[in-house]
């Protein structure tokens, strides 16, 4: 397990020339309209990038402020070339493109292997194959570090691709990407009817009705649906057109479909640089504090409204990386920008557990910022239910029983990774026992955008 699968339509499907190739996804990423939603899984075409390319870069645009976060993608397609009787998995150390090499993870995929029945090595059907290979051009251009699981899937059934995402699912860190175009060659009236139809079954989150007439990855989308609908995802469609509408012409089209996955009640991602400012402006807050007393006031004029918004938010400092404060709120009662001003003051001088902040500090603290969505309160019947619902890695938690309350963030799951343990020191927080139990029991779970 040491070759590297090397670029098989580089030059066809898309231009061989690195230069070209990463301004070519530039202008598809820049062309896009924003998604109103974070992703955890989406559904991308994969035909020549003159053809689809557009489309594609309005699944991979919603990606921009997912860059740091996202550390390992799912990457599931049709065999095309290749007869496949189950899902074929890649020995490759990495695939390449004209941009570089994509790590595949070895270990991960030898597990698998080991594991999954429907799963085997088969790396002639990898050789020949694009409905993987164009993706990662776009993948390379949007996210900053990852490791690849490439699958190409054939003859196999949506139950087993939903058994090996739900192995996959993971937290943020990952993200599924199902390969796909939409119907074939069909005049272009016909095409936009079926790919509306095929739509609404995806909107649904409805396998039942979708064929290879339908999708050629119909296969990968089922399995995805059903994953989807066990993990309660929604989906935003994103783009829906047809090589008629790129660059064909309109007697016999290709339909071209990009959708996003998501949580509902899941922090909207900012972007870098809406990140950067807010950084800065806790820390100049912070610098405020130390020579005038207080946080810095905000001006609302300076800032875009979407920062302006009401959103809740927690400051933590650390020093050398320990904690050395951590303030926040749970409930969006200010705008985003004094909100985070007010924090980051509080973190630096008001947290109860640690002397206020000198300026000999200053130079040596990290600053973390975590954006709240808005709180949904969870419904169980017993305690092992509520356990079963939690998603650990995503889920912030805040505990509530009659006076007493408090918070768990989803970084804490870095520290505490297993559900019982993660609920009962968040009782112990809050001054319950750890074994207590009571129909008053409050439990609301959030998500965070955190940098």
């Amino acid at each position: 397990m040491s070759h590297v699968r090397p670029p098989a339509v580089a030059g066809m499907f898309y231009t061989d020339d690195p230069v070209r190739l990463r301004r070519q996804v530039d202008g598809f990423l820049a062309d896009a309209k924003p998604a109103h939603h974070v992703p955890k899984a989406v559904i991308a075409p994969h035909a020549g990038y003159i053809y689809s390319g557009p489309v594609a870069g309005s699944a991979y645009a919603a990606l921009k402020s997912l860059s740091t976060r996202i550390r390992r993608v799912v990457l599931v397609g049709p065999a095309h070339r290749v007869r496949v009787n189950a899902v074929a998995a890649s020995s490759a150390r990495a695939f390449a493109t004209p941009l570089g090499e994509v790590a595949v993870d070895q270990e991960t995929m030898r597990t698998l292997v080991e594991e999954l029945d429907f799963l085997v090595f088969m790396d002639e059907a990898h050789a020949p194959e694009h409905s993987l290979e164009v993706h990662l051009p776009f993948l390379q251009t949007v996210l900053r570090d990852f490791s690849l699981l490439p699958f190409a899937a054939g003859n196999a059934d949506p139950v087993d691709v939903e058994r090996l995402l739900e192995r996959l699912w993971g937290g943020p860190e990952t993200l599924i990407v199902i390969s796909s175009d939409l119907s074939h060659y069909h005049e272009y009236d016909d095409a936009r009817r079926l790919d509306g139809v095929t739509t609404s079954h995806i909107e649904r989150l409805d396998p039942t009705g979708l064929s290879g007439e339908n999708a050629c990855g119909q296969i990968p989308i089922c399995g995805l649906l059903r994953a989807a609908t066990r993990h309660r995802l929604q989906v935003e469609t994103l783009d829906v057109r047809n090589s008629g509408d790129t660059a064909g012409p309109r007697d016999q089209v290709v339909g071209y479909g990009a959708y996003a996955f998501f949580e509902p009640h899941t922090a909207q991602a900012l972007d870098e640089s809406d990140r950067s400012r807010l950084t800065e402006l806790a820390r100049e807050s912070i610098k405020h504090g130390l020579e005038n007393g207080k946080a810095l006031s905000v001006s609302m004029e300076e800032w875009p409204q979407s920062l302006r918004r009401h959103k809740a938010s927690f400051v933590t400092l650390k020093k050398q990386q320990a904690l050395r404060g951590c303030i926040g709120n749970l409930e969006a009662s200010r705008p985003l920008v004094e909100d985070i001003a007010e924090n980051a003051y509080a973190a630096a001088f008001r947290d109860p557990r640690f002397p206020r902040l000198t300026e000999a500090e200053l130079d040596q603290l990290e600053i973390g910022i975590s954006v709240l969505s808005a709180p949904e309160e969870l419904a169980f019947r017993s305690q092992q239910d509520l356990l079963d619902q939690l998603r650990p890695g995503v889920d912030g938690l805040i505990l509530t029983e009659g006076s007493r309350r408090g918070t768990f963030l989803p970084s804490v799951w870095n520290n505490i990774p297993d559900r019982r343990s993660f609920l009962e020191q968040l009782k112990c927080k809050v001054g319950l026992d750890r074994d207590h139990w009571s129909s008053r029991l409050k439990v609301e779970r959030y998500t965070t955008d955190s940098w």
